[in-house]
């Protein structure tokens, strides 16, 4: 375990209990809120949210959707915390690079304002490709900057105690699907969060 996972996992365990309440958990809301929006799961399915925090991402799509949700966060009282939110799921704590499932399990794999805290994402992103059907998929909703803002803000995020990584580019993010195995439409772009999906198979 790095010091970006530890960082982490202190972080998010002392406000497991009022995540959704907190800043950030209203920050995240709107990377939810598109993620709701843009995911496709076919009845009875099965999704995983990883980085899944108070499992607040899944709770949304299980008001409008039927399908069996799975989350996975590094905080276990995180995983505490939406178990008791979301009792009819599933939830394991595991790091975003060693995803605690069968292979070609998941009709659909999400990750919501997380990705900048992997510190593997080519390892997250063949752990899910690993784990999803043929012909499922993989949607990220991620913080977006232009590139000046980039150039600034990651040579000291790395300090950040929350244990955030790096702030990828659009292109970067696709590059490392691809890279995974893959195919990949183009990122939609809305303000400051950009939405990627990648396609296995």
């Amino acid at each position: 375990m790095n010091r970006h996972e530890k960082r982490s996992i202190e972080s998010y365990d002392r406000m497991a209990d009022h995540y959704d309440d907190s800043p950030e958990g209203r920050f995240t809301l709107r990377f939810n809120a598109l993620l709701k929006g843009a995911v496709e799961i076919p009845a009875g399915g099965n999704l995983l949210d990883v980085a899944c925090g108070s499992g607040r991402l899944l709770g949304m799509l299980a008001a409008e959707r039927r399908f069996q949700g799975y989350g996975v966060d590094i905080s276990g009282r995180m995983v505490e915390e939406a178990a008791r939110l979301n009792p009819t799921m599933v939830f394991k704590r595991a790091a975003c690079d060693a995803l605690p499932f069968d292979d070609d399990f998941f009709d659909a794999v999400t990750v919501s304002a997380a990705f900048h805290h992997f510190p593997s994402p080519a390892a997250f992103a063949r752990e899910a490709f690993r784990v999803l059907k043929p012909g499922g998929r993989l949607y990220i909703a991620e913080v977006h900057y232009p590139a000046l803002a980039r150039a600034l803000i990651n040579p000291i995020i790395r300090f950040s105690p929350e244990g955030d990584v790096k702030i990828y580019a659009p292109e970067e993010i696709a590059s490392i699907l691809r890279g995974a195995g893959f195919t990949v439409g183009a990122a939609g772009i809305e303000g400051n969060i950009q939405l990627q999906s990648g396609r296995k198979g």
